[in-house]
Formats: structure tokens, sequence, C-alpha cells
């Protein structure tokens, strides 16, 4: 750690933010999920074997595009690929030799060191929703987002127990210009959580933009040394790369700071309707992508991701929580794991309208399989709704109350002395019962996940108080999160810089809202 940034955290961020802090609302959020259970694998040796060597003869057969980007063509063909026009030929095994620079695990930095996050191994880390334009809550209905609900969202995020990262673009905040609603997101998620966060990707100053506000909040040298921000850079499947993500790709790996490098498939229309097809289509494309990271500068933190949906061919919508999507899930573990990197998929998706069955189905699905599949970055844990076009106030509070389940069920069967409960059952015997023995006065309150949302009174008392369904307690455990929401501290020079900085860079261009 460097000496600025450890001198900081010394200070605690001089006497104001220490006030602050002994004032401030203390916030229980659980550890990243660390498994001891084992991983669902779905594809034998044969398979493997067969979908990697297929995914190798793309490469170096049909090739992948990187369009628009001169530089990039300069730096494959000094690699030895051969380039065509903007077609890229990666010959055999080239791909796997650069990838195997990468690291296996690394650490995301968050600006409360008890938040940051290791990414990789056997952990799981819990991310919010990432990009719809419209936002749906129990009063106002559909709408476009705005950049206050981006901020509750924020809020809620850095509230929830069970999710361990603020994410990126929980909601697209339609109400700012699209040239500087990335500085307005970024100055959100530094100060109205301590939680880690995503950078923005949708233009390469954008990215640059990211990488010195961070500099702002760690400090020049921690940045320079450390990752503090992971980032969605999506692949237009098929095989097309461009120069937008790449761009902002190379400035995140050229600083040291994390990308998730996912192809972006519905099965049928961007990927063959085979598994195995789109397996093979998936590895090719990370191959491509997470070793043009490497070329950048090996050794730059990157994540194997894969977002696949199946599509309804009636009307040519996507579809969640499908066997095809969990095969495809687990598969791509199997085989991440084979490259030695860390792997995003999975989430809360579904495609319902509302948070109603549907959604809970569907959720449930891809939460349950990315949890079984080996995933360790899961972006869209909670608030995924209509197929990725809305963030729901409901069911991110819905979603992030059971990731709780995703934590316990993680946790595997212990079999120590107190999980034998021997001395319990000698005590009870035959015919008694274990409410009252010393056992359960010991465990009770850590033995069973409890619900903050979901009810589980006697009809009576449910009827007597309204007879409120999930969605009802979903929304009103909403407002008393935002109604008792407290800012996390920061040092307040910090706080003055990030504000100076947001003022500036956003008085330097007029508005742009393409």
């Amino acid at each position: 750690m460097s000496g600025a940034r450890t001198a900081r955290r010394g200070r605690g961020g001089g006497g104001a933010a220490r006030r602050a802090e002994r004032t401030s609302v203390k916030i229980e959020t659980a550890k990243y999920i660390e498994r001891n259970i084992p991983n669902f694998e779905i594809l034998n040796e044969e398979a493997l074997e067969i979908i990697e060597t297929n995914a190798e003869t793309i490469l170096e057969e049909v090739g992948v595009n990187f369009v628009n980007n001169p530089a990039a063509l300069e730096r494959w063909k000094e690699a030895g690929a051969t380039v065509v026009g903007e077609r890229v030929h990666i010959p055999r095994g080239l791909a796997r030799k650069l990838c195997s620079t990468a690291p296996k695990t690394f650490t995301q930095h968050a600006r409360n060191p008890e938040r940051s996050v290791e990414i990789g191994g056997r952990n799981l880390v819990l991310a919010p929703v990432y990009g719809p334009p419209f936002v749906r809550d129990l009063e106002g209905g559909r709408r476009y987002a705005t950049m206050d609900d981006f901020q509750k969202f924020v809020k809620l995020g850095y509230m929830s127990k069970w999710l361990h990262h603020s994410g990126g673009t929980v909601c697209e905040p339609t109400d700012v210009p699209v040239n500087k609603r990335h500085l307005d997101m970024l100055l959100a998620h530094m100060e109205l959580s301590d939680k880690p966060f995503m950078g923005s990707v949708t233009e390469p100053s954008r990215a640059k933009d990211s990488v010195e506000m961070c500099e702002i909040l760690f400090g020049k040298d921690f940045v320079e040394n450390n990752t503090v921000m992971t980032s969605l850079i999506n692949i237009n499947s098929p095989m097309t790369f461009d120069d937008v993500m790449m761009g902002a790709m190379e400035v995140f790996a050229a600083k040291n700071q994390a990308c998730i490098v996912s192809p972006f498939i519905v099965g049928g229309a961007m990927a063959p309707v085979s598994v195995a097809g789109t397996l093979t289509q998936v590895v090719a494309e990370v191959l491509a992508g997470v070793s043009y990271n490497q070329l950048i500068r090996p050794g730059a933190p990157v994540i194997f991701g894969t977002f696949v949906t199946s599509i309804d061919m009636n009307s040519g919508a996507p579809t969640f929580g499908t066997p095809e999507a969990s095969h495809i899930l687990y598969g791509a573990g199997q085989l991440a794991r084979r490259l030695g990197l860390p792997y995003r998929s999975g989430g809360g998706l579904c495609g319902s309208k509302l948070p109603d069955a549907q959604a809970a189905y569907e959720t449930s699905n891809t939460l349950n399989a990315a949890l079984m599949g080996g995933v360790n970055f899961m972006l869209h844990a909670c608030g995924w709704l209509e197929g990725g076009l809305v963030s729901s106030f409901e069911k991110f509070v819905m979603d992030a109350d059971q990731l709780g389940i995703l934590h316990h069920l993680a946790k595997g069967v212990s079999v120590d002395e107190n999980a034998q409960a021997m001395d319990a059952i000698r005590e009870v015997g035959p015919g008694g019962h274990y409410l009252g023995c010393a056992h359960t006065q010991a465990n009770f309150k850590e033995a069973f996940w409890r619900t903050s949302v979901l009810d589980y009174k006697p009809f009576e008392t449910w009827d007597e108080e309204g007879a409120r369904d999930t969605y009802t307690l979903a929304a009103a455990r909403v407002k008393t999160m935002l109604e008792t929401y407290q800012k996390p501290a920061m040092d307040p020079a910090v706080n003055e810089a990030l504000h100076a900085y947001v003022a500036q860079k956003k008085a330097s261009m007029p508005d742009s809202f393409t």
C-alpha cells in the first residue's frame, strides 16, 4: 500500500470525518461469499476439449473483427496474428498463451477497506442490476430513469446487507446529458456508498474520467498500484470488437483496473441455437478479448464474462431462467476455470414486466445456477426486470433479501461438535421439544436465514395488517431504507475535490443528449 494512502487511512479522514463516523448509522454488510460447496460441472472432459478445440479453430480460420481501431490491428500483427482488413486471425495457441498472464484472483479495493472484495477462486461477489433506461415502482409505475432514481438505487445498494458491490449503471439517468451523466453516476457511487463500484465504458474519455476521479478518491499512487474499479466490456456478438468498448478497455487495462470481457448473446440470433455451439463462440470471443487485454498490459486483472439468454422463436424476445441458459452458465464456468480466469455470469434475470411469480421463478433459477456454477462476480444480482429494460425498486429489495439464501447455501453443512447437537438430543429426549433447550438458546439467533421482506405471520395477523402481498411489503421496505439512509463518512477535502472535478468537467463541454 502506498505511503500516501496509508497516511490517509491512518488519519481517518480528519476530525470532521471522525465526528461524522461517530454519529452515522452502522450499515451491516456481509462478507463476499466463500463457497464451501462443490461446483456443478455439466460437461465431461471430452466435451470440454471439443469446445476448446473448436473455439481455437474459429479464431484461426474465421477470425474476429476489431472495427475502427487501427492501433488494435497493429498490436495483433506484432503479436503474431494475421490481419486482413479489420479481421484478425489468431493462430492456434496464441490467445491461450496471452491469456495465461491474467491473474486467477484479484482484490478490488473499496474506499472502506472492510468492504474490499476478492474476485476469483471460490468466492462470489454480488453486484446490482446494470444498464436499464427505465425504472419502476409501485407508486410511479414504469418511467424513464432520472439521476434521483439512480441515487436512490445506490443508497439501497449501500444499505443492503447481502450485496457486496455498488455496481455501475444501476439505471440510465436520462435527465442528465449523455456526455456528462457518467460524472454524476460515479460521484454517487463514491459519495453515497463506500462499497466497490464500476467505471464508465461508454466512451474512452469517460473511462479516463473514471480513473481520474478514482485518483482523487483513493490517491494517485494507490490507484497506480491497486485495482479500485471493475468495468463491463461487452463484445458485439458474433465476434466483433468495437472501438468504443475496446477503447475503454485499453484505458482501464493500462491502469491495472479490472475488466469483464463479456459476450452479449441472445441464443439463436447472435449465436447458434445449440448449447455446445454457443459455448464454442463464447470461448472464442472471450479468448480474443482477454488476450487483447493482456496485450495492453500483461497481468492486468480481467474476468471471463458470459451473458447468454435464449430466445422466444415466436416473438423474438429474449427469455430468462431457462434450462438452456443454465446449461451454458454451468459449462462456461468450467471453461473459465480451465483458463484460470475469474468468472462472471448470472444474476436476478427475468423477462417479467412486474415483480410477480414469473419474475420470482426466472430469477431464482438464475441465482441458484450462478451459485452452483462457480460464478465469481454476479452482475444484475438484484433489481432486474423486463429483460433488462427496467430497474425495479421493489424487486431490488426482494432480490437483495434473497441473496442471503445464497450466502447460507454456500456455507455447506457443518459437522463440528456444536452442529452435531448431541447434548440437545440427550437433553430433550423422546417426546420433548427443542424450543427451550440450551443448544437452541445458544444458537437460535444465527441458526436460520431470516428474511427482511417476506411475510411468515399467521393468516389472522396478516389479514388484520392489510393482507399485504410481497410487492406491497417490498415497497414499504424501500421507503424505510431510504428514510433511514445516512451517508458513509468521507474526508471533506476529498469530497470537495470530487465535486470540483465534476463541475470543471461539465463546464468544459456543451450538453449532448445523443
